[in-house]
């Protein structure tokens, strides 16, 4: 017989990876239904999540695709948080840099307009 994987509260894991800085800001990301648990939407903050499971979910202005490696015993420094996923996000090369963030000063309003429109669409 197998032993049963370990699993661990969603917003506990994300905290202890260290997506988000408290668990309470964690929480209030799943339970708002912006995280998905194996494309599913996650219904609450103490849904569990183990090994294998794949993560969508925003953090800033891009959309994280994470594979849980690990359940994690503490939140440690940040390369022991590492250890616990895989990032399955594809690289953001279609982003284009303004031209006057390169040392040149701060960028025009219509450069951070055209940023801003150049931005991934919120997760349905």
């Amino acid at each position: 017989m197998s032993e049963p994987r370990p699993l661990i509260r969603l917003d506990k894991w994300l905290w202890q990876a260290r997506f988000f800085k408290t668990r309470t800001l964690a929480g209030k990301v799943v339970a708002g239904g912006h995280v998905r648990v194996n494309s599913l939407r996650a219904a609450k903050p103490a849904q569990r999540v183990g090994a294998g499971d794949t993560l969508t979910f925003p953090q800033g202005d891009r959309i994280r695709v994470i594979r849980v490696l690990a359940p994690g015993e503490r939140r440690g420094p940040a390369a022991e948080a590492q250890t616990l996923y895989e990032d399955l996000t594809p690289a953001r090369e279609d982003v284009p840099q303004s031209p006057r963030f390169d040392g040149k000063g701060r960028p025009t309003k219509k450069d951070r307009r055209s940023l801003d429109l150049n931005r991934l669409p919120p997760l349905e």
